[in-house]
């Protein structure tokens, strides 16, 4: 009689020890995707930045190649933006 009740107590830590490690995988994968959903987004955003930055460098870049061609040639900056 003891040794059924040892091995009935080992067989329930068994399927207990079991049922844990199938909740622990299941949390390890919907951490996994999280982490995963959150550096999508985070590689999105500066994707976003980058662009709006290079927008930001194009214009600046054109403005002050305007000023420098209207000092060099003595003309206003529109004129030298329309060449």
């Amino acid at each position: 009689m003891r040794k059924f009740v040892l091995a009935a107590a080992a067989a329930g830590a068994a399927l207990t020890l079991a049922a844990c490690s199938e909740g622990t995988e299941e949390s390890a994968e919907v951490t996994a995707d999280s982490a995963m959903a959150d550096a999508e987004a985070n590689m999105d955003a500066a994707a976003e930045t980058v662009d709006a930055a290079a927008t930001d460098v194009a214009a600046t870049a054109d403005e002050a190649a305007a000023e420098t061609e209207a000092a060099v040639q003595g003309e206003t900056e529109a004129e030298a933006q329309a060449d």
